[in-house]
């Protein structure tokens, strides 16, 4: 097909399929124990330099803990796939941690409000901005799942979206119509909360997926973090409620209430009262610098965070919110 026209924006991944079919051909895909704690998993599968995608939607079942670590361990020069991005980007903007964004739902927390310090980090300077929607990033991921270079599709033609994107605009071959040419997404490193997960790496999650059953395949390498560990013997027992299989996940790290602030649907609710201390700190550097302090680096882990934050109590209170279990009378 011949391209009609281009946008502006600047490719940040390469979209061959054969080059990502050669990464995954060596991948092993034993059956093995892959349960380590996420500073390790971390540390062992996150590099500077790398595209890391989230899993997730907005601040639903978010890998919080592995936000934090990453800002922790102090990555930088990692592409960022910022799809339904909210509290995620937030604090991995505090870390400048990416300077490459593929940008469709950012900055904003939806409606709490807008991130100063997410804005303040892309109006810098420092970050590379290519623009895409929410569907053109969620369709360039369900073309490396299927192993191809790009899928064609019929939004953003005529907007400054595909201007400052990178699709191109070619007409059909069947049917002459115009079409703008996706291309695939494949992700050096993706992390993914779920509620469940067996040694092995194979999950179960509840609630909306978005794109995560397709960021899952996209990624050339993928940490697992879950609420809990389950039993082999259980994942047998009901192989149909498996949404990750194991063959395609690297790292698996119990981090109980490891969306929090962030809300794990049929586990416990956001704590929305936290989420605006942060939206409220970050107006102020000097404060938020101090802030970050208190609540990500002084931390040893994301279960310090909690403890510093209202601890099991506090999670009681959001588990209490979720399921809807009324409060006794006083």
């Amino acid at each position: 097909m011949e391209a009609i026209d281009r946008g502006q924006g600047v490719l940040f991944t390469n979209p061959d399929p054969d080059d990502a079919r050669a990464f995954f051909r060596g991948k092993s895909r034993k059956m093995v124990n892959k349960v380590m704690t996420l500073k390790n998993a971390v540390e062992k599968y996150v590099h500077d330099g790398d595209y890391l995608g989230i899993g997730g939607f907005g601040a639903n079942r978010t890998p919080i803990a592995a936000c934090h670590e990453i800002v922790r361990q102090g990555k930088k020069k990692m592409g960022f796939a910022g799809h339904t991005a909210t509290h995620d980007m937030q604090i991995l903007s505090a870390g400048e941690v990416y300077d490459r964004l593929d940008a469709a739902y950012v900055v904003g927390l939806e409606a709490r409000g807008l991130s100063a310090c997410s804005r303040r980090y892309l109006q810098s300077g420092k970050v590379k901005v290519t623009e895409w929607t929410n569907y053109a990033l969620t369709v360039r991921l369900k073309a490396a799942a299927m192993g191809v270079s790009f899928l064609p599709a019929r939004n953003i033609m005529g907007t400054d979206t595909f201007k400052y994107g990178a699709g191109i605009l070619a007409n059909c071959p069947f049917t002459g119509k115009k079409m703008v040419l996706l291309p695939a997404l494949y992700v050096d490193i993706g992390i993914i909360h779920v509620h469940e997960a067996d040694i092995y790496g194979n999950c179960r999650f509840k609630g909306i997926a978005v794109s995560d059953l397709d960021l899952a395949p996209a990624c050339k390498r993928l940490i697992i973090t879950t609420e809990r560990l389950i039993h082999n013997d259980e994942i047998r027992r009901d192989p149909s409620s498996t949404k990750i299989p194991y063959y395609m996940v690297d790292a698996v790290c119990e981090v109980p209430y490891g969306a929090f602030p962030g809300t794990m649907p049929y586990e416990y609710f956001s704590d929305e009262d936290h989420l605006r201390k942060w939206l409220t700190v970050e107006k102020d550097p000097k404060i938020f610098s101090e802030f970050l302090q208190h609540n990500l680096f002084d931390c040893t882990d994301h279960e310090d965070y909690i403890n510093r934050n209202g601890g099991l109590k506090r999670m009681q209170e959001l588990r209490s919110k979720e399921l809807l279990i009324p409060k006794e009378d006083s």
